[in-house]
């Protein structure tokens, strides 16, 4: 019998939960315009969103939306700041209480379970095994239908209070991605069936936890009743290894089958299978047996970005700092492929400059300032990975 959690809301509206949720919500974004006006009086505010939980009488705000276009166009709704506090105290109590039955092979918005990790496991299945699958689901988080989602939750959540409050974040997404979904008629549907609740907005840290909550049977299904040896799920994009064809494409069409049930479509013109001895496109990689490299489309975006960058320090728009920060985030996410080639002749061919110029062409401007003595590993990393690279730090952050 399934483990049922009742007596949960006590903890959710605690003021220890409440206040831990506020850090987290805060943390890397306190300076944003919403955070500092909450910081201004947060023991008010925080005081004032503890009363209306306990008292039943909270409602979450209007989304800011907004969209972005790499890699591709989505769009972002954003939650005021105290609807993202609520966010992080639900998801602080149920997380512990579904990891213990999430699946070691399903990644995104988990603990040690990022992109990266993802690609590992999925590289190190691509050498075990003979062919792959490759398939992702039409429009995941615009199609998720609510009432599907609800029932799901419902099944190990047995407190009221609780379930109500998810009903009330459900129902603040619905209509925020109808531009977005692609209504579809399944087994058993009426005329009505389209006007069915649905979407989770892409941003709220509950959208990713109940992706994770709404796939879970999917991934058991996977591996438990359909016996697929590897498996790597990565948010909605799935992919299946196997020593025959014939097991992966019986896997397609139960697991498209299974899918109906939630509401849910793959993705046809994206599934591939294909011999393991090929490469396979996941998260930005290309993995083969013999090594990865990044796609070409990340390196164009990298690029595109070092313009970006060139252009704001010219006109005194963007510090040091931020090119230090966004050069190293590239380099650190670049250091998980066979890059170290693509990596030194990027590296040669950086230059920033402001109000002069410099003759070399083998100069990358760091502009770590002899105060930030802490950079002083990284750039000794990077000097004996690219030794024909001379780095310079003569001039100020500011």
């Amino acid at each position: 019998m399934a483990t049922t959690y009742r007596n949960l809301w006590p903890q959710v509206v605690s003021w220890d939960n409440l206040l831990a949720a506020y850090h987290r919500c805060r943390r890397r974004k306190r300076y944003r315009p919403e955070a500092v006006q909450f910081d201004f009086a947060w023991e008010t505010h925080l005081q004032q969103l503890h009363r209306e939980l306990t008292e039943g009488t909270y409602q979450p705000g209007a989304y800011h939306n907004f969209f972005i276009y790499e890699p591709k166009r989505r769009k972002i709704s954003a939650a005021p700041f105290r609807d993202r506090i609520v966010h992080h105290a639900v998801v602080g109590v149920l997380e512990p209480l579904y990891e213990r039955r999430f699946l070691h092979d399903s990644y995104a918005c988990r603990k040690s379970k990022g992109t990266h990790r993802a690609i590992d496991r999925a590289h190190t299945y691509l050498r075990r095994h003979q062919f792959f699958l490759k398939t992702d689901i039409v429009r995941f988080f615009p199609n998720v239908d609510h009432q599907v989602l609800y029932e799901l939750l419902s099944r190990k959540i047995r407190d009221e209070q609780l379930l109500e409050l998810i009903k009330k974040i459900l129902a603040s997404g619905n209509g925020v991605l109808s531009d977005e979904s692609t209504p579809s008629f399944f087994p058993g549907d009426d005329l009505f069936s389209v006007l069915r609740p649905t979407g989770l907005p892409i941003g709220n840290l509950t959208s990713q936890f109940f992706a994770n909550v709404l796939l879970d049977p999917i991934d058991h299904f996977v591996k438990e009743e359909l016996r697929i040896p590897g498996y790597t799920r990565y948010a909605d994009d799935l992919v299946l290894f196997a020593d025959h064809k014939a097991q992966l494409w019986e896997a397609h069409s139960q697991l498209a089958d299974r899918l109906a049930g939630l509401r849910l479509r793959l993705h046809e013109k994206k599934t591939v299978l294909r011999p393991c001895s090929s490469s396979l496109k996941f998260l930005g990689f290309v993995l083969c047996r013999s090594g990865r490299r990044m796609q070409q489309s990340g390196i164009r975006r990298f690029n595109f970005r070092l313009r970006w960058l060139r252009h704001e320090f010219a006109a005194g728009r963007v510090d040091c700092g931020t090119i230090r920060q966004s050069l190293r985030a590239w380099m650190a996410h670049a250091d998980n492929a066979n890059t170290k080639g693509l990596r030194r002749d990027l590296w040669r061919r950086l230059r920033f400059s402001r109000g002069h110029h410099r003759d070399d062409s083998q100069v990358a401007q760091l502009g770590t300032g002899s105060n930030n003595h802490h950079t002083e590993p990284a750039i000794r990393k990077l000097q004996a990975a690219l030794p024909n690279c001379k780095i310079l730090c003569d001039f100020p952050d500011k």
